[in-house]
């Protein structure tokens, strides 16, 4: 069963969200900035948002449309709906929470199906607490449950890990992997967490200020990113803007000069409109010498200065000038064999594999 999403809706006078995809079964991750549209987009599948045009259906089945006034209501949508903030009620137990969705069904079947999936989450021992007699995580697995009971045929999860620990989101990532895995459902997840794309996604699609700029696998879209906002999302410490001198399609390189330097980097080549690019580096891929390297495979070799020095942690994080600011990340140990202090001068080595081209914002 495939979700179909077409819809378009003003926000404000400034912001519009125009979006259009298929989800297959399987989990489609939802990523962007605060305010890209992504929880807009998950209210409006669900039908708690009525957008001003457009259509949502799952396989042959429409819930929206414009054209025709379909609405159906957000109750017999068969949309399994986790909010960031999950909204038990705290005078029911965690079995009458699950059981909620479930009004319709017989008892004896309710209460079957209520202890299913609490043995499959794990929280089967808490079904006669309150949510405020068990942890966030296991109130985090109450919500999960309660949503799924109901056998959606969509499930759309916003942020339902942010408030949890690393170990906690850890185990609630196998359970979702586990249920997932065992049913051929489209579900769109949203996140800003970069661990959960990985973890959990099959697909990535990256919203900007109401639009889809980025669609593709995770490995694809984090690790390759075209698109300046990307990058940024992605982790890439440095965006450093530049200008392409040279392109060598023989090679499969390009070369481009770092805005306001001298200083020309080697790239991959890239399918990018006009000069004005920005070439996005990981600041742990960048190698740090102090003194001119030789006989090395890495392309671009480039002399700087140490303007700034800081430790968060294991990381000394350095701002190298090189006529811009270059941030490059080394281990404490690293650092006090090169002898790094403001001032001195160091020469950076980065593969041309490690610099990519983005289009700029």
């Amino acid at each position: 069963m495939t979700l179909s999403v077409q819809v378009r809706t003003r926000l404000s006078s400034q912001f519009v969200l125009d979006v259009a995809f298929d989800a297959s079964p399987g989990v489609t991750i939802v990523f962007g900035e605060s305010g890209s549209g992504k929880t807009t987009l998950l209210r409006s599948v669900a039908g708690l948002a009525r957008p001003d045009e457009g259509r949502v259906a799952i396989g042959d089945r429409v819930l929206f449309d414009s054209r025709t006034a379909v609405s159906v209501e957000p109750s017999r949508r068969s949309v399994g709906f986790v909010f960031q903030h999950l909204a038990l009620f705290p005078h029911l137990s965690a079995a009458e929470n699950i059981a909620y969705g479930l009004a319709t069904v017989p008892a004896g079947d309710r209460r079957l199906r209520v202890a299913r999936i609490a043995t499959s989450f794990g929280i089967h021992h808490l079904l006669d607490r309150t949510p405020g007699e068990i942890s966030g995580g296991e109130r985090q697995r109450v919500g999960l449950a309660r949503s799924l009971v109901t056998d959606p045929e969509v499930l759309l999860l916003d942020e339902p890990l942010s408030a949890l620990d690393h170990a906690t989101q850890s185990r609630i990532i196998a359970d979702v992997r586990r249920w997932t895995a065992a049913r051929a459902i489209p579900i769109l997840y949203v996140t800003h967490s970069q661990r959960e794309v990985f973890a959990l996604g099959e697909r990535v699609l990256v919203l900007q200020e109401g639009r889809i700029v980025a669609d593709g696998t995770p490995h694809a879209v984090m690790e390759s990113p075209s698109h300046a906002l990307v990058a940024q999302l992605a982790g890439f410490e440095n965006l450093l803007d530049a200008a392409i001198i040279e392109r060598r399609p023989a090679a499969g390189v390009m070369v481009a000069r770092l805005s306001g330097t001298t200083v020309d980097l080697e790239t991959p080549l890239a399918d990018l409109d006009g000069r004005a690019v920005r070439i996005a580096i990981r600041a742990g891929d960048i190698l740090v010498a102090s003194e001119h390297p030789h006989g090395l495979s890495a392309r671009n070799i480039v002399r700087g200065t140490i303007a700034a020095l800081s430790r968060e942690g294991a990381v000394v994080r350095a701002a190298v000038d090189v006529g811009t600011i270059v941030e490059v990340h080394v281990t404490p140990a690293s650092s006090d064999e090169l002898g790094l202090r403001v001032g001195v001068p160091v020469w950076l080595v980065v593969k041309t594999h490690s610099c990519r081209p983005v289009a700029a914002l």
